[in-house]
């Protein structure tokens, strides 16, 4: 069977798990010039075709300032399939990452991938296109889990949709479900002119090793490759340690529980006589209970890159929740020091909240954490 069977039935399997495409969508279709963003390119090409989705794409490339960019050969594969692509000038990130380089070994690559997505996102709403598409596959999805999980102690991936409400701008990965090997088959076997990357950095990175340890994983325990993608999407047996957390403030019973799981929600809606949780991505909120029963919320809220606001949505045992309040506080510290917190508290409250440790000093004079007093 040809591999863009195998491609096409990927990307409607993708479509329809996470409803990436819909009717009246515009879409730019990041390239790069390599065969996963020309694979990309092509397959939604053809799915435009049988899909019955009305939607339309638009391939854009980025001259990031690499040395020896020619995009020449991909100008030449996107006219054959009919579109024009449109070259963005980009080349202030190769500055930038060779002045952010330093001593390292290569060039940063998660600021690089930041200032891609910033570019990329500004050709999309300059075109007033709705969204942007990444040819990520998924082995690469596999392989970023298990670089943060070695390098950043998170179990986290890139997810196959994600919407930035503030640019108006959805992204979507349509090859999530497929594999680097079907890729590379069907560019063979459709002669797809892929261009080598111009990247200093590449094959010379982390992810390379992780690509090839990974590799060698799936030779001694071949049902591993396919586990671990099904992994990514099994939430029904998702089973960690973080829907337990139950952060224990004194000896007195006084406990602070992050809301995780759907049972929290309720109990926080239903304390707080609320319909529905409003949510933001910048928003973590907190179930305090004492001796098991809920006695207040509390929630923080990062305003700007280190100002947090710390909500306390009821004061009736002002004593645990002022302790509540300094708890979460020295916490986000240790996090972002150096930061200024906010909590909005009365004039009463102040010095009962001084008494279980925010020391005077420490709030009116040092500038990593404030308390604003409100009349």
């Amino acid at each position: 069977m040809k591999a863009i069977r195998t491609l096409l039935a990927c990307i409607r399997k993708a479509d329809q798990d996470y409803n990436l495409i819909n009717r009246g969508d515009k879409i730019v279709v990041g390239i790069s010039g390599g065969k996963d963003s020309l694979t990309l390119l092509y397959c939604l090409h053809l799915y435009q075709k049988f899909s019955h989705t009305d939607f339309i794409i638009q391939p854009v490339i980025l001259d990031l300032g690499f040395p020896h960019f020619d995009p020449t050969k991909i100008k030449e594969f996107c006219h054959k399939l009919g579109y024009e692509l449109i070259v963005h000038d980009s080349q202030e990130v190769y500055k930038i990452l060779q002045i952010q380089q330093k001593d390292k070994a290569h060039l940063p690559c998660s600021i690089c991938s930041r200032m891609k997505k910033a570019a990329i996102n500004k050709v999309a709403n300059e075109l007033g296109f709705n969204k942007v598409s990444f040819a990520h596959h998924a082995d690469d999805a596999i392989e970023t889990l298990f670089i943060n999980m070695m390098y950043g102690g998170r179990i986290a991936t890139f997810s196959p949709k994600m919407t930035l409400e503030n640019a108006q701008i959805t992204f979507i990965r349509p090859l999530i479900y497929v594999r680097e090997k079907d890729i590379i088959s069907f560019c063979k076997e459709e002669n797809i002119p892929v261009s080598l990357s111009t990247c200093p950095a590449d094959k010379h990175t982390t992810r390379e090793e992780v690509k090839q340890t990974l590799k060698e994983l799936y030779k001694k325990y071949p049902s591993s490759k396919q586990n671990f993608l099904h992994m990514l999407y099994n939430y029904q047996k998702e089973d960690l340690w973080g829907k337990e957390l139950e952060y224990q403030i004194n000896s007195n019973s006084l406990v602070l529980k992050p809301i995780i799981t759907p049972f929290d929600e309720y109990r926080y809606i239903q304390f707080n006589n609320m319909i529905e949780i409003k949510y933001s991505f910048e928003e973590q909120k907190y179930l305090l209970f004492k001796k098991s029963k809920i006695i207040a919320t509390l929630s923080y809220i990062r305003l700007k890159d280190r100002i947090f606001k710390i909500k306390l949505t009821h004061k009736k045992y002002i004593t645990d929740c002022a302790l509540a309040v300094n708890y979460l506080a020295s916490e986000i510290i240790k996090s972002y020091n150096p930061c200024t917190l906010i909590s909005d508290i009365t004039k009463d409250d102040l010095d009962l909240f001084l008494q279980v440790g925010f020391k005077k000093e420490r709030i009116l004079k040092r500038s990593y954490i404030r308390v604003k007093k409100v009349n």
